[in-house]
């Protein structure tokens, strides 16, 4: 029996996603600098299996949270916007967004285009819809990877590695790091550098299995509590528009906006997607307060987590609108509401802006100024300068003095010619005479 279609009041959502699996990945304890990984088939059916939950959630006519007006079919490219982080886990992260994609817009035999001669093409693959993804990368665009390059962040993963705090949990993990020195091959055994320890052990004993034979019960575990607490004092700050927030800060600018465009009626984004790493999850949920009752957001998140940030309309004759939070955490758990700024429920959106915008770090020159940052020693320019770079003005400003300097100098170029031309031509009159001069001559 066909379900009939149910009335939902969700206007649009956006969705921020984490990576997939993928192979054991090293970062800079002291700075965040990483090194290069890949993705795993498992990190893509990861990632595949978070678009079909995301399908069923918001694109069924039948699901009680499904957009309104919005098909989930064939995919309208002005409704849906695409954003992927590649810088750190760039390759992985760009992997699991199409993953994600393929998932959330599967196939279909309707994406065809019928031809003048009457015949019928569809698309490849059974009907693969290829949606625009755009890239965001750290050189031009800080939202998604604002903690790397960032000497106040690092001063401030300084300040928390000499905490009386740190050193007191330094002391409780030391019996679980010297038994574990025997299960990393020569990585350091501290707590500063708890972040690789886990990430070896955890990527070991998910891809190889004569470690998983080897690897005592409940390493796993001890790992991941001693991680939690070293991912959560790194990414997180006790003031909402702390150094320690910086990777929520930039995406908080991102939501801000993404949520202004879907609550304008004049406006067609109803879907917004972000795939991106852990870092921002840590950080989001503190400086909104959402962990501070819940245990499970002070934590790692999950490969192929996801939050899904509601907008939701309210029916007359007071229509406003409300942000609901929902977050999966992997792929094992489905959505559930969290709750942010103290509310036990919905939030409305005038209120999570008026809350948040002083936090939020909105472009790069914001975000050299929060870090105390200056332009790579390459480039001279200044924060302001290179804010500068990224207005289109400049732009035109400049393609017109290129412009005008290749007129200038063809001109210099057309003018040496003709006085040399006119100079050969001298010349050669004066030849001329001399030669016809002493042919009288004789």
């Amino acid at each position: 029996m066909k379900l009939a279609n149910v009335v939902s009041n969700v206007v649009g959502v956006m969705v921020i996603a984490r990576n997939g699996d993928r192979m054991n990945y090293y970062q800079d304890p002291n700075n965040y600098a990483a090194s290069y990984t890949e993705t795993t088939a498992l990190g893509e059916v990861q990632a595949h299996m978070v678009g079909k939950v995301l399908r069923e959630t918001y694109l069924e006519p039948t699901s009680p949270n499904a957009i309104r007006g919005m098909s989930g079919d064939l995919i309208d490219n002005q409704k849906v916007k695409v954003h992927v982080k590649v810088g750190n886990e760039g390759t992985v992260v760009f992997d699991s967004a199409i993953a994600l994609l393929q998932g959330l817009f599967p196939p279909t035999p309707r994406n065809k285009i019928s031809l003048a001669n009457g015949t019928d093409v569809v698309a490849p693959l059974g009907g693969y819809q290829y949606i625009p993804v755009e890239t965001v990368e750290p050189l031009n665009d800080r939202s998604l990877e604002s903690w790397t390059d960032c000497p106040a962040f690092q001063r401030h993963i300084s300040e928390f590695y000499n905490s009386p705090g740190f050193s007191t949990h330094a002391g409780h993990a030391k019996t679980f790091l010297d038994t574990i020195s025997h299960f990393i091959f020569g990585r350091p055994a501290v707590l500063q550098n708890m972040w690789n320890i886990f990430d070896y052990v955890h990527s070991e004993l998910t891809h190889n299995r004569t470690y998983a034979y080897r690897l005592p019960p409940t390493f796993d575990q001890q790992a991941r509590h001693w991680v939690n607490y070293h991912e959560g004092g790194v990414f997180s700050d006790s003031k909402i528009d702390g150094i320690g927030n910086i990777a929520g800060r930039t995406l908080l600018a991102k939501i801000l906006s993404s949520m202004e465009r879907i609550s304008f009626n004049g406006d067609p984004l109803q879907l917004m997607l972000v795939e991106t790493t852990y870092q921002p999850f840590i950080s989001l949920f503190n400086l909104t307060g959402a962990s501070k009752y819940d245990p499970e957001l002070q934590t790692l998140p999950n490969y192929a987590s996801a939050l899904a940030i509601e907008l939701r309309r309210s029916d007359p004759p007071e229509v406003r609108d409300f942000l609901r939070f929902r977050f999966k955490n992997g792929t094992e758990n489905g959505f559930r509401d969290v709750h942010v700024f103290d509310h036990q429920g919905d939030i409305p959106l005038t209120e999570f802006i008026y809350r948040s915008q002083g936090a939020a770090v909105k472009d790069n020159g914001e975000w050299y100024n929060a870090c105390n940052a200056r332009v790579s020693s390459s480039s001279s320019f200044s924060a302001a300068t290179m804010k500068f770079f990224e207005n289109q003005q400049f732009i035109n400003i400049f393609a017109a003095l290129i412009f005008i300097v290749g007129f200038f100098m063809i001109l210099k170029t057309v003018i040496k010619n003709r006085k040399q031309n006119r100079w050969e031509g001298y010349r050669n009159c004066e030849v001329n005479n001399l030669h016809r001069k002493q042919r009288n001559t004789f």
